[in-house]
């Protein structure tokens, strides 16, 4: 297991809202705690076979520590935006077919009742109505994306 997976591990775990979460394997073993100050992963590693030794000298054992950080939200700029948050769980699509122009895009003034996007849960594509006027600041999920239930979706600035 490299650097990379263990940090995308943390990044699931961190999302998950899990408080704890215990992986070992063959010759790894990683513990994932998760708490109010911060977030502390602890990943031991075993050599997968003894090396023997010329001299009889006694080898440490692998011990590595990797400690992050997860910075909880800002709510300096974001606090005056509205946040639009997914209905349902689906994949989520910008425009209402392949050939065909997006429903919005980040600039773009919307009113109230204005279809800013689709969700498709089950082979049904549910348009998401916006239920505030303003103007689109940022899109924060990528096009044909899975989305979770109550997922920020967009921010919009209502003045």
């Amino acid at each position: 297991m490299d650097i990379k997976e263990i940090q995308n591990l943390i990044k699931f775990v961190a999302k998950s809202g899990a408080s704890e979460v215990k992986l070992e394997m063959d010759d790894i073993k990683i513990t994932i705690k998760t708490g109010s100050e911060s977030d502390t992963t602890i990943v031991h590693q075993v050599p997968a076979t003894p090396i023997p030794q010329a001299t009889p000298v006694a080898a440490p054992p692998v011990v590595t520590e990797v400690t992050t950080q997860v910075k909880e939200p800002a709510a300096t700029e974001d606090s005056k935006y509205i946040t639009i948050k997914s209905p349902i769980i689906g994949t989520f699509y910008r425009k209402p077919s392949p050939d065909k122009p997006l429903f919005v895009e980040v600039g773009q003034t919307i009113a109230e009742g204005d279809v800013l996007c689709i969700i498709e849960a089950m082979k049904l594509f549910n348009e998401i109505e916006s239920e505030v006027s303003g103007k689109i600041v940022k899109i924060l999920v990528d096009d044909s994306s899975p989305v979770e239930f109550d997922q920020p979706l967009f921010l919009v600035d209502p003045s």
